[in-house]
């Protein structure tokens, strides 16, 4: 694709706000109906190609399992498993049964409810490397929707590693399977990483176009899915008293932290190559800080909201060499202890090169060049084998602009800090100081805050729940679009250039169960501020040990 031509179409969308195609209204709160599938989606085949994997044991299956018992699939559907590996119709449902029962979130099964279910699995062993395979696939799909009075909705989910899209895409468009009479129902869903850096990226859109047209395209990241990443637009907008605050004026700056204990597990061969630039910033969270900076679409539908997403993208300030140098700080961890357990370095780690440079954290300071941000510094972080296990974005309002408690008190009123906790446990807090009790006029801060497993009546459902159903009802407002994946490779690129051609560029060591390198704290205090180093459920600690 030429670049230049991308960037054109793009702003032509942005300036007319009207989308060749527009998915329905968007609800953000995940209510029963917004999860239910559209009345006109009566009949659909879902494909899952790589049905043998992790993700389709892990995600995909429990996902459609409980959708399909709490009623929120089509009266009338099919689920055909495509993997390499010869298993007959009843071993891949007692092979899927195993994975629901382990990792679904509905506990024991019901055993009616999974008699119905299972009926509709259904498998097909090949190679994806065979155009033959994609003949089979033809014929039995062919063979399962025959009788069906409608075209159904076909789904096509490429639950497979990334070097084998451009093949599979190939393929499908080679054997008609994407190029259906009715190609408004004929979807794909593409998983992440979607490319490795800004070329990639745009050879792989072009590979998928020569296959599928842009709105049958459903780039995946199950952030997006997640309750308070959706209930973030909410939060601006249906409350008055936040919205007119949401700006340089009043915030400070924000932090958006993705911090796991964990090390790579059984992922070395492929960390090893993307490290955690590519795998968790890229696009976890440069889609966080999209939805944090953007301006209120016109109107809630996918493309709006979108539009509005990408000019956050395209406003973030190009890291210079200079930049790079002095607000991006990568990191590796060493030998340490997390959870009570000692754990090795990363080089020690299964499938990793003992001499490895890449990445298990990085820090950096990013800047929206608009209106509405122009100066606020977005402080990013990401990191394995860290102190605690969190996702959250913290806004940080300014201090009161008058001293007023100064005289006679033991501290100063702290900053508002509103605090959107994404994961472990899903929920939004708003730090505010109040009066200790007593004849000391001292100040305290005190937390004002909801979770949604306890204020609400039923648990949140998983993201690949929500997103499943979307992608089945054509809402495509919780997936990436063309533009807004290679805006955000063009922000991380250069990074990674620097880093690859600079001789004996740092990369920082860090205990494991630490908060991460020393370094990545000075890239703050040079600014004044501090990281948020919380542990959830813990008061913030006023020192840190490393």
């Amino acid at each position: 694709m030429d670049h230049t031509k991308t960037a054109s179409s793009t702003e032509a969308t942005l300036q007319d706000g009207a989308p060749p195609r527009s998915a329905g209204p968007v609800d953000p709160t995940g209510s029963r109906a917004s999860r239910r599938v559209q009345k006109d989606v009566t009949h659909a085949t879902i494909v899952i190609f790589g049905a043998s994997g992790d993700l389709c044991q892990r995600k995909l299956m429990p996902a459609l399992y409980t959708l399909f018992h709490e009623g929120f699939l089509p009266e009338d559907f099919t689920i055909v498993g495509v993997a390499r590996s010869k298993l007959s119709d009843e071993e891949f449902r007692s092979e899927m049964r195993e994975a629901v029962e382990e990792h679904g979130r509905l506990g024991r099964l019901d055993q009616a409810f999974w008699s119905r279910f299972a009926a509709r699995l259904h498998y097909l062993g090949g190679d994806l490397k065979d155009g033959a395979s994609y003949d089979a696939l033809n014929t039995k799909l062919r063979e399962l929707e025959r009788e069906r009075p409608d075209p159904s909705i076909r789904l096509y989910y490429l639950a497979i590693p990334p070097s084998a899209f451009p093949e599979t895409l190939r393929h499908l468009s080679a054997s008609g399977l994407s190029t259906r009479e009715h190609a408004d129902r004929v979807r794909v869903v593409v998983e992440k990483p979607f490319g490795e850096d800004l070329e990639s990226a745009v050879v792989l859109n072009q590979q998928v176009h020569e296959a599928f047209e842009e709105r049958q395209v459903f780039r995946i990241d199950h952030y997006l899915g997640k309750e308070t990443v959706q209930n973030i637009l909410v939060f601006r907008l249906a409350n008055g008293i936040f919205e007119p605050l949401w700006n340089r004026r009043y915030v400070d700056h924000v932090q958006i932290t993705v911090a796991e204990t964990i090390g790579v597990e059984n992922r070395g061969a492929y960390f090893d190559r993307a490290g955690i630039m590519r795998d968790i910033v890229q696009n976890h969270m440069l889609q966080l800080l999209c939805l944090v900076g953007m301006e209120v679409p016109a109107r809630f539908t996918a493309e709006h909201v979108r539009n509005e997403k990408v000019k956050v993208l395209m406003s973030l300030s190009p890291m210079q060499e200079e930049d790079v140098k002095t607000s991006v700080v990568r990191g590796q961890y060493a030998e340490g202890e997390v959870d009570g357990r000692r754990v090795p370095a990363y080089r020690y780690e299964p499938s990793v090169d003992p001499h490895s440079s890449t990445e298990t954290f990085v820090a950096l300071r990013a800047f929206v060049d608009n209106w509405r941000w122009a100066g606020v510094p977005f402080y990013l972080r990401a990191g394995k084998r860290l102190r605690a296990r969190t996702t959250e974005i913290t806004i940080c309002f300014k201090k009161p602009p008058l001293a007023l408690f100064k005289l006679g008190n033991e501290n100063q009123p702290e900053p508002n800090v509103l605090i959107m906790q994404i994961q472990p446990e899903e929920g939004i807090s708003l730090r505010v100081g109040s009066k200790r009790p007593g004849s000391h006029f001292a100040i305290e801060p005190v937390e004002l805050a909801f979770k949604y497993a306890t204020s609400f009546d039923r648990v949140p459902p998983d993201a690949y729940e929500r997103l499943l159903i979307d992608a089945l009802n054509g809402d495509s407002t919780l997936f990436a679009r063309e533009d807004e994946v290679e805006y955000a490779w063009r922000f991380i690129t250069p990074i990674h250039e620097f880093w690859r051609t600079t001789p004996h560029c740092p990369v920082h060591p860090y205990w494991a169960g630490s908060w991460g390198p020393e370094a990545a704290d000075r890239i703050m205090e040079r600014d004044g501020r501090a990281w948020r180093n919380e542990v959830p459920g813990q008061r913030a600690e006023a020192t840190e040990e490393r």
